[in-house]
């Protein structure tokens, strides 16, 4: 059942003629069949209507399941709706596809205090679990929360274990969100709510060239200099001891790729320097060298 047909049948339940040419299709064949709709000649011109039009909205709530072709019709046409609503308008929870799960999965590792439905909350899921923001046209966060998206599953899963690096990276003090670009297909409902707010957004991801092509291509182009690519200090090093294997399979369909944010030319003309790549999942510290390296700097 599409709009165009519902519309036509809206159309002969309130009286109107339609040309004979119009109603093509199995659907009217049975009508016409069954006299709900007859004929009318108009010199070499044929159309038809309604022989009764309660008699036409019976016959499709019985044979269809349409028992309100005008509240059908309006579903049919609504961007977002419900599967609950889909039961009570059709009896069918499967009328239009809709993914059941929508939003995005959020994390951190200090307290942040958000806005969800119109409700203030604290968050700060327990290690080793995330927050799922389905509600996310209804999330909000304070002005001067960075936003770090996280390319990779493990990174997201121990970022208490790159805080170092984050805090290396950005001023002292400064409350992070971190969101996960996993799954890919719920990275439309992160752009949809990454494009209402207007947060500093800092894409973390892989040294390499499809890292730096995934962030030109899925956030700098929609959210343009308010996005940035996370490079540290030390990026060179790390590069230095990344995967030579890694930068010779990227390279035929990434290496003439355009840079578009001339800040991260330095990484790209690095990493096409040293023919590496270097995977993010190394930015992890194990908790012993952490507590090694926090030893080694006080002794200093």
């Amino acid at each position: 059942m599409t709009c165009a047909l519902i519309e036509k049948l809206i159309r002969l339940a309130n009286g109107d003629s339609i040309p004979a040419g119009a109603l093509k299709g199995e659907l009217f064949e049975c009508m016409i069949s069954d006299g709900i709709l007859v004929v009318i000649t108009r010199g070499c011109r044929k159309s038809y209507r309604a022989s009764d039009e309660q008699s036409l909205r019976n016959y499709v709530a019985t044979h269809y399941d349409i028992r309100d072709l005008e509240a059908y019709f309006a579903l049919l046409k609504k961007d977002n709706v419900s599967r609950a609503e889909q039961v009570r308008i059709t009896g069918n929870s499967k009328v239009k596809q809709q993914r059941s799960f929508r939003g995005f999965l959020v994390n951190c590792y200090e307290p942040i205090s958000v806005i969800l439905a119109g409700r203030q909350m604290e968050l700060l899921p327990e290690d080793g679990t995330f927050t799922f923001i389905y509600d996310f046209d209804r999330f909000s966060i304070s002005e001067d929360i960075v936003i770090i998206g996280v390319e990779n599953p493990e990174n997201f899963r121990y970022i208490r274990k790159q805080k170092r690096l984050f805090d290396s990276y950005l001023p002292k003090n400064t409350k992070l969100l971190f969101v996960s670009r996993y799954p890919q297909e719920q990275s439309r409902d992160l752009m949809e709510w990454l494009l209402s707010v207007s947060n500093r957004y800092i894409h973390f991801g892989d040294l390499d060239l499809a890292g730096v092509h995934i962030y030109l291509s899925e956030y700098y182009c929609h959210l343009g200099e308010r996005a940035s690519f996370l490079i540290p200090q030390d990026y060179e090093t790390r590069i230095l001891s990344g995967n030579r294997e890694r930068y010779e399979n990227q390279y035929s369909k990434f290496g003439k790729m355009e840079i578009a944010d001339i800040r991260i030319v330095p990484l790209v003309d690095c990493i096409h320097r040293l023919h590496r790549g270097y995977d993010q999942e190394g930015f992890i510290m194990e908790e012993d060298a952490e507590n090694s390296e926090c030893v080694a700097d006080n002794l200093l």
